[in-house]
C-alpha cells in the first residue's frame, strides 16, 4: 500500500450541542455525503482527510466528533487535551445551541493542553434560511468578542464546507510558522507527517536495492 504524503497532522475536536450538525458536516467534508438524518454520536467518532494550505503544504486532519449530550462529557474531556484546534458549532435555527457556545468554548479552553489551540465558530444549516433565528451578525459578533474566526456553512449544499476546515488549518499552520505553536513530546496536537522528501528518499533507496540485487 502506498503511504499518503503529508507534511503535518493536525488534531481538531468538533464540539457543540447535540443535533447541531457536527456529524453531518464531518461526513460531507470527508466522504462527500449528506444525510438528512444522522444517529446521535455516542462518546466520540473519528474522521480524517488530507487538505492543502498555502505554499502547497499538505495537512492530514484528524477530526474528532464529540457527543453533545451531558452524559458523555466525561468521556469527551480526555479527547480535548491532545487537540490543536476546536470547531465550535451551533445551529442557526436553534437559539439555545448558540447560547451554549460560551460554555463549549470555556470547557474546551479548560481541557485543551498545552493551551494554545486555535478556535473557529461554525454556524451550521445555512440552507435553512427561512427558519433562521440566529443572525449572521450575532454569530460574527460572538466570535469577534473572543477573538475567534467565524463562518456559516451548510453540509447539505456544501456552502463554505471546504473553507470551514481550510481556514482553521491555515491559522494553525501560520502559528507553527511564526513559532507560536510548536510540536512537543507527549502531545499529539501537531505531528510531522510523511513528506515528499521522505518519499523521494525511500524511492531512491528502493531503486538502489533493486539495482544492487541482480
Amino acid at each position: 500500500m502506498v503511504e499518503p504524503i503529508f507534511d503535518y497532522q493536525f488534531r481538531i475536536i468538533v464540539v457543540g450541542d447535540s443535533t447541531v450538525g457536527k456529524s453531518a458536516l464531518l461526513r460531507a467534508f470527508t466522504e462527500g455525503k449528506f444525510s438528512e438524518t444522522c444517529d446521535p454520536t455516542v462518546g466520540v467518532d473519528f474522521f480524517a482527510r488530507l487538505i492543502e494550505v498555502k505554499d502547497g503544504v499538505r495537512v492530514k486532519l484528524q477530526l474528532w466528533d464529540t457527543a453533545g449530550q451531558e452524559r458523555f462529557r466525561t468521556i469527551t474531556w480526555s479527547y480535548y487535551r491532545n487537540s490543536v484546534g476546536a470547531l465550535l458549532l451551533y445551529d442557526i435555527t436553534r437559539r439555545s445551541s448558540f447560547e451554549h457556545l460560551v460554555e463549549w468554548l470555556f470547557e474546551a479552553r479548560r481541557h485543551i493542553e498545552p493551551g494554545r489551540a486555535v478556535f473557529e465558530v461554525v454556524a451550521c444549516k445555512a440552507d435553512l434560511e427561512s427558519s433562521r433565528v440566529v443572525s449572521t451578525e450575532e454569530g460574527r459578533a460572538f466570535a469577534d468578542s473572543y477573538g475567534l474566526s467565524f463562518i456559516e456553512t451548510s453540509a447539505k449544499t456544501g456552502y463554505n464546507l471546504e473553507n470551514a476546515f481550510t481556514n482553521i488549518s491555515q491559522q494553525i499552520y501560520d502559528k507553527i510558522q511564526s513559532g507560536e505553536l510548536k510540536m512537543q513530546d507527549g502531545w499529539d496536537g501537531i505531528r510531522t507527517g510523511f513528506s515528499r522528501t521522505q518519499n523521494t528518499v525511500r524511492l531512491m533507496e528502493a531503486e538502489a536495492e533493486k539495482d544492487g540485487c541482480c
